[in-house]
């Protein structure tokens, strides 16, 4: 199979967001910890995402022989171009405004540098990381207008934040008691329907 113009444009763009999002997520968590305390995890790829990753892709190169005209809408695809973006600049936000605070890994035991940020993109949404990654997500997906992986993206991501959140903010109930408590009452967690 020949891949047109349109699965070149949509795959290189795709292949693009991927590679960025990978590298800046390192290179960001070697900058602001110091590579002696970052390890490879900082790229954010396990087996699941492999999977989900691969799957996006059988499915496009399914839809682009069996129904090409389901992948000519460039209005949709620009819409996962403008959401990829958006969701990098509010995750990018996030980290940088955390800086030292801001980890890949939940951090269950308090450290003498860990403080509670309310400024910058946090007097918005608790979460920017995570709002960023669920918009950038779904935005890969509609990139290649998946209609399968884009409902996939978005079910599964929000599924595994709305547990992520409750657990992470348990250990912040705990660091910070009552000033995180008032904070978390006071700014939503920047995901739909998890408060």
């Amino acid at each position: 199979m020949e891949l047109g113009y349109v699965g070149r444009v949509q795959l290189s763009i795709f292949a693009l967001a991927m590679t960025f999002f990978h590298v800046s997520e390192y290179l960001l968590a070697v900058a602001i910890h110091g590579r002696s305390n970052v390890s490879w995890n900082s790229c954010l790829i396990s087996k699941q995402y492999i999977i989900a990753m691969v799957f996006a892709l059988l499915e496009y190169f399914i839809e682009i022989c069996l129904f090409p005209k389901l992948k000519d809408h460039w209005w949709i695809s620009n819409i996962g171009l403008v959401m990829v973006l958006a969701g990098e600049a509010i995750r990018k936000t996030g980290i940088l405004t955390a800086g030292r605070s801001f980890t890949h890994i939940i951090r269950v035991y308090y450290v003498d540098h860990h403080e509670l940020i309310t400024w910058g993109i946090y007097r918005f949404m608790r979460h920017p990381g995570y709002c960023g990654f669920f918009i950038w997500a779904a935005g890969t997906q509609l990139i290649l207008c998946n209609p399968i992986s884009t409902v996939g993206f978005i079910a599964v991501t929000w599924r595994f934040f709305s547990t992520r959140i409750p657990y992470e903010e348990f250990f912040l109930r705990q660091f910070f008691g009552p000033e995180y408590v008032e904070y978390a009452a006071r700014v939503p967690s920047g995901l739909p329907f998890i408060k």
